[in-house]
C-alpha cells in the first residue's frame, strides 16, 4: 500500500473490490493506493485523481483508467474524461466529496471513507489524532450523545448517565462495538476502522473497562478484515478482539450480540432486567452501542458536532448509497441522493421500520418516532409497482421465522400476525384483531426485535387500508398479486 500522507499528488481506488484494480499497477513517482468504500458502491471502484489542489473522480474504473490517471499525473495533469472535479486544498484529511449521484450533504463521522488508508492508524493519526481525553471529558462528550441504531442499547437515548453508572461498580467492564447488520455500521468498520476504535478506546477509559469486543457480521468480510487488521495495528489502551456473528437479522440486538460474542450458537434475547450496563459479557458490566455511536464520538471529542444522522438508502433507487446528513435533514433528501422516481413508499427504520408515503420528516429521531417511524438509520423504498401488503406479509414471514423463539408474544404473535396477513388474501381483513395483536407484540416482547415487527403492518395499514380493503375483496391496485387473489 502506497503512503499517501502529505502526498499532493495521489491515485485513490475507493471500493471492496479496489485492490484488484491497483494490484498489477506500477505508479512510479505517482503513489496508487486501494482505500474503503465511500459508500457509494454503485459507483465503485471510484478512481480519485490528485493533483495540485484538485481531484478528479472515475466511477467503476478499471486497471486501465488508474494506468491513464497515472500517466496524466506524472505530466501534472489531471486525466481526461472525469466524471467530475472538486478543487480543495492541497492536503485535505477527508473525502472532497464530488457532484455526483449517491453523494449528499456533509460527511462528518463518513468524512475519510474513501479517502484514507483504512489499515494505517498514522493516516487517521494524522487526519485527526487519537483521542487522549480523560474519563470525565468522555463521559462529558457522551452527555450529548444518542446512541444510533437499534444494535446499540442506548438507542435514541444520550449516554452519559448510563456511563457513568458502569463506572461506579466494582467490577471490570466491557465494552462492545456492535456493528452488525447495518450498511452504515460496516462502511465505518470498512473503511475508518480506527475512527470506531477510538471512540470505543475512549470509552473504555470512561468506564473502566479492560477489554473491547468488535462485533460484526459474517456476511460483511471487508468490515471485519479492516476490523482485525486495526485491532492488530493500533495502540489501544485494552485489548481489541474482533467476533463473527451468524448473517441474521436478529442477531444485531445488543443482549443476542453478547450471546455471540460469548460463543453461543443458539442467540436468545436475554430477559433483562438486568441490563448489560449491569451483567453483560461473561457477568460483567457491558456498553453496548453501534459502530456509528462510536464514530460519532470520537468525532465530538475531536471537537466536531454530533448532530448528524448517517443513513443508507436501498430498494427501487437508482443510486444505492449510504449518505450523512443534518438531523434537521428530511427522508426526502436522504432519497434523493439516491435518485428515485414514482414510488408507493418507503420503509423507514431497517427491516421493521414504519411506511410512509410522506417522506417530508426530519432525520432528527423525535421526528421520526413521533410519524411512527423508526430510527435505524435504513431507508427502503418500495417502486411503483410494489404492492404494500405483500410487502408487509413479507416482513411478517420473515419475522416468524427468524425469530429467537424465546419470548411467547414474539414468537407465536409473528406466527399469528402472518396467518392474519395470509388471510387477507383470502377474504378475511380482521384489521382490529392485527390491530389488538400488535399492540400485545409492542407492549410485552422482551426485545426490540418483537417490538418493531408490528409497526411495519401498523403503519401500512395506516397508510394503505384501502389496499387491505381492495385485497380482501379481490383486487390488488398495483396488480402485483392479481395472481395470488
Amino acid at each position: 500500500m502506497a503512503n499517501l500522507q502529505g502526498r499532493t499528488t495521489a491515485v485513490r481506488v475507493a471500493g471492496t473490490d479496489a485492490s484488484a484494480v491497483v494490484e498489477d499497477v506500477a505508479g512510479g513517482d505517482v503513489p496508487v493506493a486501494a482505500v474503503g468504500s465511500t459508500g457509494v458502491r454503485a459507483l465503485e471502484p471510484l478512481l480519485v485523481a490528485t493533483h495540485d489542489g484538485e481531484s478528479a473522480f472515475v466511477a467503476n474504473a478499471d486497471a486501465g483508467d488508474v494506468e491513464a490517471a497515472v500517466a496524466a499525473l506524472g505530466d501534472g495533469d489531471l486525466p481526461d474524461g472525469a466524471d467530475a472535479r472538486v478543487s480543495h486544498g492541497d492536503t485535505p484529511t477527508s473525502l472532497p466529496a464530488p457532484d455526483l449521484d449517491g453523494f449528499a450533504g456533509d460527511r462528518a463521522a463518513l468524512a475519510r471513507c474513501g479517502w484514507i488508508d483504512p489499515r494505517d492508524p498514522e493516516a487517521y493519526d494524522a487526519a485527526v489524532g487519537f483521542s487522549d481525553a480523560d474519563a470525565d471529558a468522555v463521559i462529558d462528550a457522551a452527555a450529548d450523545l444518542r446512541g444510533r441504531g437499534w444494535g446499540d442499547w442506548s438507542q435514541d437515548e444520550p449516554l452519559g448517565d448510563l456511563w457513568a453508572g458502569v463506572r461506579e461498580r466494582d467490577d471490570p467492564a466491557v465494552v462492545v462495538v456492535n456493528a452488525h447488520g447495518n450498511p452504515g455500521d460496516a462502511l465505518l468498520l470498512e473503511s475508518d476502522p480506527f475512527a470506531v476504535l477510538d471512540g470505543a478506546n475512549a470509552a473504555a477509559r470512561a468506564v473502566g473497562a479492560d477489554a473491547v469486543f468488535v462485533y460484526a457480521s459474517e456476511g460483511d468480510d471487508a468490515a471485519a478484515a479492516s476490523a482485525h487488521a486495526a485491532a492488530d495495528a493500533g495502540d489501544f489502551d485494552v485489548p481489541v478482539e474482533v467476533v463473527e456473528g451468524p448473517a441474521v437479522y436478529r442477531a444485531a440486538e445488543p443482549t443476542m450480540a453478547i450471546e455471540a460474542i460469548e460463543g453461543n450458537h443458539r442467540l436468545e434475547a436475554r430477559l433483562r432486567p438486568p441490563g448489560p450496563e449491569v451483567e453483560g459479557v461473561y457477568g460483567d458490566p457491558t456498553v453496548v452501542h453501534t459502530a456509528r455511536t462510536y464514530a460519532h464520538l470520537a468525532g465530538a471529542l475531536a471537537g466536531a458536532s454530533s448532530d448528524s444522522r448517517v443513513v443508507s438508502v436501498t430498494g427501487d433507487v437508482a443510486t444505492p448509497t449510504t449518505v450523512e446528513l443534518d438531523e434537521s435533514a428530511t427522508v426526502a433528501d436522504a432519497v434523493d441522493a439516491a435518485g428515485v422516481g414514482e414510488y408507493t413508499a418507503a420503509c423507514v427504520g431497517g427491516k421493521f421500520g414504519g411506511l410512509t408515503r410522506d417522506l417530508d420528516v426530519a432525520l432528527a429521531p423525535d421526528a421520526l418516532s413521533v410519524n411512527d417511524l423508526g430510527t435505524e438509520g435504513v431507508v427502503e423504498v418500495l417502486g411503483a409497482d410494489e404492492c404494500p401488503v405483500a410487502f408487509v406479509g413479507r416482513r411478517a414471514n420473515v419475522a416468524s421465522e427468524t425469530n429467537c423463539g424465546r419470548c411467547v408474544p414474539c414468537r407465536e404473535g409473528t406466527t399469528q400476525l402472518t396467518e392474519k396477513l395470509r388471510d387477507v388474501y383470502d377474504g378475511t381483513y380482521d384489521e382490529e384483531g392485527i390491530e389488538e395483536l400488535s399492540r400485545v407484540m409492542a407492549s410485552t416482547s422482551i426485545c426490540a426485535f418483537g417490538r418493531d415487527v408490528p409497526r411495519t403492518v401498523r403503519t401500512a395499514m395506516d397508510e394503505f387500508d384501502d389496499a387491505f380493503e381492495a385485497h380482501a375483496a379481490g383486487d390488488c391496485p398495483t396488480g402485483a398479486c392479481t395472481g395470488e387473489l
